[in-house]
């Protein structure tokens, strides 16, 4: 069930992202869902588990993309690896620590995603950083909010299923 519910989590953010493609600031992508969503993943589910969602989320968001096909995959799996791994060497559960993991994660993705192309001679980027460091804080206030809102949800239904007995 996990791994079912995993997946859909990613088709959603690659169908949300695509759809949301003309948000982009300096040519890079206002938000990365995908990259969230294999973040979240990979802290409450541990490292090998964030390293085959971002493999495989990152290898579907290349083939959807004009770009090379394996170089965001490679990005999204050391990533998905690297979050997973600090989700189970530390507590991440306060919203700040998990702003600073969604904020390194952003700035890791693209620092593998932008060295990989500029070591291969493939594209140069003109001082992204300020970009990077845009889409590195909307990720990590997205992130928290979503991991909030996810955390809450079954919390709330089993509220109300709760206050429905009491009245019966």
């Amino acid at each position: 069930m996990k791994v079912v519910t995993s997946l859909l989590a990613i088709a959603v953010a690659l169908a949300l992202q695509t759809t949301l493609a003309s948000l982009v600031i300096r040519g890079t992508a206002a938000l990365d869902l995908v990259l969230i969503v294999v973040v979240y993943l990979a802290l409450i589910s541990g490292p090998v588990t964030g390293l085959l969602l971002g493999s495989a989320a990152g290898l579907v968001q290349d083939a959807l993309s004009s770009g090379v096909i394996g170089i965001g995959g490679l990005a999204k799996t050391v990533v998905g690896f690297m979050a997973g791994l600090l989700g189970t060497q530390f507590i991440v559960t306060a919203p700040l620590s998990r702003f600073v993991v969604f904020l390194l994660a952003t700035v890791l993705h693209a620092s593998v995603f932008m060295g990989l192309y500029t070591l291969l001679g493939l594209r140069q980027f003109d001082d992204p950083w300020a970009s990077v460091l845009t889409q590195a804080v909307g990720n990590g206030f997205l992130g928290v909010v979503g991991a909030q809102v996810v955390e809450l949800l079954p919390g709330l239904r089993d509220r109300r299923k709760a206050r429905r007995m009491t009245r019966h």
